[in-house]
């Protein structure tokens, strides 16, 4: 493999907002030297995913799962997306069909998201039920060995969802690759991620904020990977637009600087955590 491939390895390329470019889509991340992990958020989402792997097997894998924002009745992560797919109940006997495919090399996204509570919802009860959801899939990962891909967002200005994780998780990350996509927590909850072994992935946000350097500059970067999480969150010279793959490119330069590596040994090394965590290649 190319030494100066670079990994989006948390993104959404086959969602329907690239249904018109799609092929267009790859061909830029082919030419900038980026392969991706394509995430599922739900059953049509993740089983896309798969069928994207196929069609470009040296280019595309896949992630199978059901996104905590979809785990409660009448609440969904993306309304544009819900529109175009539909809200689906979630069933692990699905996913655990999908899950064995060859070109699946993680379980999620799923975990914990307490940033949007619905109107006139019984907190409790709303957190149980993506508990259960995000533990039926950390179940599957654990059965199939496979690393879990997790999203964890907070209450505004709190760190909850991620306390709630670190105890849900507790020491499995020892023997399963645990994955914080999207990572923003604050730097005392990141030593304890740091110390229990997770691994931590950066997309666009950290082009255009500073809020993440302390946090970036704690971690070990033998313990980082980055993303584009598309189509949301374009870096900074495309802020506001549609993201893509290819333009995992300015992220990987900005979190050079910030790590104090020049861009070639950065990429070196995140292609060394890509294939530790995903033995993609």
């Amino acid at each position: 493999m190319d030494k100066n491939i670079l990994f989006d390895v948390h993104g959404h390329p086959q969602f329907p907002v690239y249904d018109g470019d799609r092929d267009a889509v790859i061909r830029r991340a082919q030419e900038a030297g980026v392969k991706m992990i394509a995430v599922g958020t739900q059953f049509s989402t993740s089983r896309a995913a798969i069928d994207l792997s196929r069609q470009y097997p040296e280019d595309v894998w896949a992630a199978v799962g059901y996104h905590p924002g979809h785990s409660n009745e009448n609440s969904h992560h993306d309304k544009k997306e819900q529109r175009e797919t539909g809200q689906e109940l979630f069933d692990i006997g699905q996913f655990r069909k999908l899950a064995g495919d060859e070109k699946v090399v993680a379980i999620g996204e799923c975990g914990l998201d307490y940033f949007r509570l619905p109107d006139n919802f019984d907190a409790d009860k709303f957190k149980k039920n993506q508990e259960k959801v995000f533990q039926e899939q950390f179940n599957l990962a654990l059965d199939l060995k496979k690393p879990l891909m997790v999203h964890c967002r907070p209450s505004n200005k709190t760190q909850d969802s991620y306390l709630d994780l670190m105890d849900l998780v507790g020491k499995a990350s020892l023997d399963l690759p645990v994955i914080l996509h999207f990572y923003a927590g604050l730097p005392e909850i990141t030593k304890k991620f740091v110390d229990r072994g997770f691994y931590f992935t950066f997309g666009g946000v950290i082009t255009f904020s500073d809020d993440y350097n302390e946090s970036i500059e704690s971690i070990p970067v033998e313990r980082i990977m980055l993303e584009t999480d598309c189509p949301y969150v374009a870096p900074k010279s495309r802020r506001g637009k549609r993201n893509e793959p290819a333009f995992v490119v300015e992220v990987a330069q900005k979190m050079a600087k910030l790590k104090k590596l020049p861009l070639d040994s950065l990429i070196e090394k995140l292609r060394e955590n890509v294939n530790g965590v995903f033995k993609i290649f």
